[in-house]
């Protein structure tokens, strides 16, 4: 039904970063602060390396 995942933690931290990096970056490009982009990098990143680790791991 469901394999466990095998990524690597800074794999994972990568594509996360970047996905949301990308939203992040939008949104400085509309006039955002460049550190509450930057915050919102970090925090969607590690939200999604904390849901990973807690739901998707063996």
């Amino acid at each position: 039904m469901y394999k466990p995942s095998t990524k690597d933690p800074v794999v994972a931290a990568v594509t996360a970063a970047m996905g949301a990096g990308v939203v992040a970056g939008y949104s400085v490009s509309q006039g955002q602060n460049v550190f509450v982009g930057i915050g919102i990098t970090i925090f969607a990143t590690l939200v999604a390396l904390l849901v990973d680790k807690l739901f998707f791991s063996t």
